[in-house]
């Protein structure tokens, strides 16, 4: 059987042979310079054995990938008492959209679009605070990874995104007129923005990601992070909404829980198997990462691991 070194270097080979490599997202500064020839794959399987590809070292900013474990804080602070002020269900919208908030009161779609990342964040700044909250995010990702020292919150990316975030302001204003934005906004969307400018390699994300391959244990200590019950519950958003309006896409193509960001990195996970992170900042339509999409596509039909596919 080809080893899972030799199977990320065959995709690698790959990827850098395509010509189509998508857009950088153009509208923050920091990531619109970042070279598309990029990309790099890490795998870290149940046995805790770790297997890199091209640029998996190199610290790339995971923008909305962040979403995910904002929204793990936020399960562990107020548990199901969260579902009152964000949906469950996919959008079938662009990340950024503001049309539905109006037919539905204000309580966003779900978690990983803007608007519902925004109303996590108000809950973790209600929790610990603006200073505490970020603390708090980075004491959470920090142990699980191997070199944690090098993971941190890129504060020229968060203030450029500040600068550039009109869309995001609106969103979390009309939501405070619904009553669903608690914090001073500038507050709120200060939490949101450094989140987002987290800055990480693939290889530490493919670690960070391994609570939930785990079922909520960091497999470094053995401490629980997350109920498995919320694990779960993260995996399942990540499969249904992880990709904004390219979800169902993505779900077809790949079948793996996965979260994307605009800076290009995709984090997918098999219970029990594997974590997984890909990084390539060329997007396609949907703002999401399209040799990094391509890439996880041929990891599964090489080794099976979609989620759907029956055992043999």
């Amino acid at each position: 059987m080809t080893s899972l070194t030799a199977t990320i270097a065959e995709i690698a080979d790959e990827m850098r042979a395509e010509t189509d490599r998508g857009q950088v997202a153009n509208y923050i500064p920091p990531l619109a310079s970042v070279d598309l020839g990029r990309f790099g794959m890490a795998i870290v399987d149940a046995e805790g054995a770790s297997h890199t590809v091209g640029d998996a070292e190199e610290a790339f900013s995971i923008q909305s990938v962040s979403k995910v474990f904002g929204l793990t804080l936020a399960l562990n602070a107020v548990d199901a008492g969260l579902w009152s002020r964000v949906r469950q269900e996919p959008s079938g919208s662009a990340f950024n959209s503001i049309v539905q908030l109006e037919n539905e009161n204000g309580i966003p779609r779900n978690p990983f679009i803007n608007a519902g990342a925004i109303v996590v964040s108000d809950i973790l700044v209600s929790h610990y605070g603006l200073e505490g909250a970020q603390s708090e995010l980075l004491n959470f990702l920090r142990p699980l990874s191997a070199d944690p020292d090098t993971i941190f919150i890129d504060r020229d990316v968060a203030s450029q995104e500040e600068e550039t975030g009109f869309r995001n302001k609106a969103l979390a204003n009309y939501m405070r007129t619904f009553g669903n934005i608690h914090n001073p906004v500038d507050e709120t969307l200060a939490f949101y923005f450094h989140q987002c400018a987290l800055t990480m390699s693939c290889r530490q994300l493919a670690e960070i990601g391994t609570y939930l391959m785990t079922g909520g244990v960091n497999p470094r200590t053995g401490e629980r992070v997350i109920s498995t019950r919320n694990a779960q519950t993260v995996l399942a958003l990540m499969m249904m909404c992880g990709h904004y309006d390219g979800s169902g896409s993505f779900a077809i193509r790949v079948g793996l829980p996965g979260k994307s960001g605009v800076g290009g990195g995709i984090l997918a996970v098999t219970p029990g198997v594997a974590s997984v992170a890909v990084w390539s900042p060329g997007l396609n339509t949907q703002g999401n990462s399209l040799l990094g999409t391509r890439a996880l596509e041929r990891l599964v039909q090489h080794t099976g691991w979609n989620v759907f596919r029956a055992s043999p």
